[in-house]
């Protein structure tokens, strides 16, 4: 049976989340057990930074980008900051708030419809409802709100009648940019897939062990894991856990990483004592794979606009014993550092910065978020330049984003084609072919991965070469 401990707790970290503020004890959560505040109507809900049926405007939006920078916490931020300041809460404690508040973020508007209510502790309810729990219990948990009329709208709920947007539990400029895109049965089969947990992918680090050598360690130690269908060096967990702590992880044999993830370095093929650049580095996890790649030879350079995202690859390159990447803060696509290197490297990869729509199974606030698009695609072709001007001739750039959305990829990419006529696409069927990935490429040559198609992230990724 949930305990108050949890209905509460959950409620107070779920707000803290959609409203950027730092969590307080969890006695304030208590204080609004079915304290509900309705909303002016039924089936509104909108986003707290826009209008219903509006992309939020450039006034309000930085949300995504302030996450990406540090500037203000994602939801893996704040429960991390959640449960360091509430340590008496055991492992299991833990894990039941996280899961519930991530499911909570996943089908926010969905619940918000179904409890005609806004209020955190109202969505928990809701959510531990269509779980299968009982209003009785609910109540004798102490949820103050009406439990047995949320309950008769749980079980009577049509979800086919209702709108796209919430069916699918997504803002309404998202909705329209996916059905517009995909069509209304695909964009809620994607939708669908984006509204489940995550498999939990593992990266091999084949300098020091080969993928079945660590499965067998792994699941010698309980944590059970199949080859993943593409990625060569990827493992998946047959069951959602932690891997932190294990010995196999402590020595480098591998890194929790997106097996779309994987295959974007892939497409890049980096060789052994090249130059290669990897030009939106983040904290290092395709970094770290393309150092393996390269067989810990040559240079990899791994820029960032972030110098405190960079400082977290230090401790991970050590754990996997590589040596031949070069951190470097930028300031910009534009800066010093990035110019001395005009023409001189043999591959780039761009990871740009994005709307992050293709990982909403891990991140899912992302949809609650304020988004500037058009200032992203912006950003995206600025550095896209940039990094083109780095490359040798015979040299190969991927740029990729973890956007499902044509206006940060394919769009971005048709206009760099159209006023460079020095670089052609490298089709990545052919690539994958010698990279001994079984899968079908775009018909543009481009590499498009769907959560609900291939069981990874959202990516795209192209594979661009000067001449």
């Amino acid at each position: 049976m949930p305990r108050l401990f949890h209905l509460s707790q959950s409620a107070e970290l779920l707000r803290a989340i959609l409203t950027d503020t730092i969590p307080a004890d969890a006695t304030s959560a208590r204080a609004d057990v079915g304290r509900s505040q309705r909303p002016a109507s039924r089936n509104t809900g909108a986003s707290p930074h826009g209008a219903e049926g509006r992309m939020p405007g450039a006034a309000a939006a930085q949300g995504r980008a302030n996450v990406a920078e540090g500037r203000m916490p994602g939801a893996a931020k704040q429960m991390e900051r959640y449960f360091r300041a509430h340590r008496e809460m055991g492992m299991r404690d833990r894990g039941e708030v996280a899961e519930t508040v991530y499911a909570c973020l996943r089908q926010k508007r969905l619940l918000e419809h179904i409890a005609e209510s806004s209020n955190p502790f109202d969505l928990v309810a809701t959510h531990l409802l269509r779980q299968g729990l009982s209003a009785r219990v609910l109540e004798d948990a102490d949820y103050r709100g009406d439990g047995r009329t949320l309950a008769t709208r749980v079980r009577t709920l049509d979800t086919a009648a209702l709108p796209f947007a919430i069916r699918a539990s997504l803002p309404d400029w998202l909705a329209e940019l996916l059905v517009a895109q995909y069509g209304e049965l695909d964009a809620l089969a994607l939708a669908e897939a984006l509204n489940r947990p995550a498999s939990v992918d593992l990266r091999v680090n084949t300098l020091k062990a080969k993928p079945e050598e660590v499965q067998k360690i792994l699941s010698e130690q309980g944590y059970a894991c199949d080859p993943t269908p593409y990625s060569p060096m990827g493992l998946r967990l047959r069951e959602r856990a932690s891997v932190f702590r294990t010995e196999a992880f402590q020595q480098g044999l591998f890194e929790v990483q997106d097996e779309g993830s994987q295959l974007l370095s892939l497409l890049l093929e980096p060789r052994r004592g090249e130059m290669v650049v990897d030009f939106c580095a983040g904290a290092g996890g395709k970094t770290l794979h393309l150092s393996a790649m390269m067989a810990d030879s040559g240079t990899l350079y791994a820029f960032d606009v972030s110098a405190k995202r960079l400082d977290r690859l230090t401790p991970r390159l050590r754990r996997a014993g590589l040596s031949n990447v070069r951190p470097v803060a930028i300031t910009h696509e534009r800066d010093a550092r990035v110019q001395r290197l005009h023409g001189k490297i043999d591959r780039v990869l761009v990871d740009a910065p994005c709307s992050g729509t293709g990982t909403l199974r891990r991140n899912p606030d992302i949809k609650w978020r304020a988004i500037d698009l058009a200032a992203l695609i912006e950003t995206q072709r600025r550095i896209l330049d940039a990094a083109a001007m780095l490359l040798k001739p015979g040299g190969r750039m991927v740029y990729a984003t973890c956007s499902l959305l044509r206006e940060e990829s394919e769009a971005v990419v048709d206009q760099f084609c159209a006023t460079h006529s020095d670089f052609t696409v490298a089709p990545a069927g052919e690539i994958l072919t010698r990279r001994h990935v079984a899968l079908e490429p775009a018909a543009d040559g481009s590499l498009r991965l769907q959560p609900h198609r291939h069981g990874t992230d959202g990516f795209y990724a192209i594979a661009l070469e000067r001449h």
